[in-house]
């Protein structure tokens, strides 16, 4: 009996660590910018897929909500925070659906399983694509609906995505 609570408590440090581990990657990875044509690049969807991809789909999405958490209580964790803001302000800007886009992209990212690097890019393309639906829905309804949203808030990252996955599709059978 006594082995067995050894072991849960175990497996609960083991989970308590990835995830700050996985939160502090996030922060990283928002901090981070790569200089990159025609806007910089971060690499924070570059983290969500890989967390998705290493952690698995649970794990993954408490560690993207933990993030999304620690944000939401003014630790400046997001890109561009505190220049730009932080806690709840910072959330509901321009950028709220993207970073709510970002549970559903770890969770698709997190679900599926990887064995071909075609169908691994392919299942990429589609995790990833959540973060830009729900962020250029967001946009929309922040700006209006009659500003080139694409133009702003897709178009100048499609290229540095494909990048980022292209990334992650070679390396997803060492990640598997």
């Amino acid at each position: 009996m006594e082995a067995v609570k050894k072991i849960e408590i175990n497996k609960i440090i083991k989970i308590v660590f990835i995830a700050i581990v996985g939160t502090i990657l996030l922060t990283i990875s928002a901090k981070i910018k790569i200089p990159f044509y025609p806007v910089p690049m971060t690499m924070q969807t570059f983290a969500v897929l890989f967390i998705g991809m290493t952690c698995g789909y649970k794990l993954g999405v408490t560690i993207v909500t933990i993030y999304l958490l620690e944000g939401l209580m003014g630790i400046p964790v997001f890109a561009n925070s505190p220049e730009k803001g932080v806690g709840i302000v910072y959330f509901t800007g321009p950028t709220m659906g993207y970073l709510v886009g970002f549970l559903l992209a770890v969770f698709f990212a997190g679900i599926f399983k990887y064995e071909k690097i075609l169908t691994t890019f392919l299942k990429l393309i589609f995790s990833v694509s959540f973060i830009y639906i729900l962020g250029l829905l967001w946009l929309g309804i922040l700006i209006g609906w009659e500003k080139p949203l694409f133009q702003i808030g897709a178009q100048p990252f499609l290229l540095a995505e494909l990048f980022k996955i292209l990334i992650l599709a070679f390396l997803s059978p060492i990640l598997s």
